[in-house]
């Protein structure tokens, strides 16, 4: 009898110390991903007065950044390019020129 008794006992205590441990673990999880979204890299928007300096307007295509001449310029007044999107084009390596033809 003190067998069953003891038998029942754990049975019953099981699922609310296996939900505890879930939980714990849970909460490590949360706090390790937390911790590793703080320590990231800021990445900073311009203000809508701070304008990048290789800023050129082309009539009917508005503003662009970065060089023309270079062949990966994504003719945008957003990001650069499609290899080096957040610049800067000074001595950048994946520098093509246009062809003449495009």
């Amino acid at each position: 009898m003190l067998l069953k008794t003891i038998f029942v006992f754990v049975l019953v205590l099981m699922p609310p110390v296996l939900s505890i441990l879930v939980m714990h673990k849970a909460k490590e999880r949360a706090q390790a991903r937390l911790r590793a979204a703080t320590q990231a890299p800021v990445v900073r928007a311009l203000r809508r007065n701070q304008l990048p300096s290789d800023r050129y307007h082309i009539e009917g295509v508005g503003y662009i950044i970065g060089d023309i001449t270079c062949k990966f310029n994504a003719c945008s007044a957003y990001i650069r390019c499609a290899v080096n999107p957040s610049g800067p084009c000074e001595n950048c390596f994946h520098y093509e020129p246009r062809n003449s033809s495009s």
